[in-house]
């Protein structure tokens, strides 16, 4: 596991990162992806999120 730093360190998240990071549920997480809250980019089945556009979210800055 890695550390909250490290997370926010990486470029592009996983659902899982944010799962970690933000303390919740697996299907919270997917359901907090699927919001529309943030920009999410999906390939395939993939679900990656770059990490300026959920910390913008994160502090209110959409």
């Amino acid at each position: 596991m890695m550390s909250d730093e490290g997370v926010l360190e990486k470029p592009i998240l996983d659902v899982k990162d944010i799962q970690e990071y933000l303390g919740i549920g697996r299907g919270q997480a997917f359901n907090l992806a699927n919001s529309g809250e943030f920009h999410v980019v999906r390939i395939g089945r993939r679900i990656k999120i770059p990490t300026n556009s959920f910390l913008g979210w994160l502090n209110g800055s959409k």
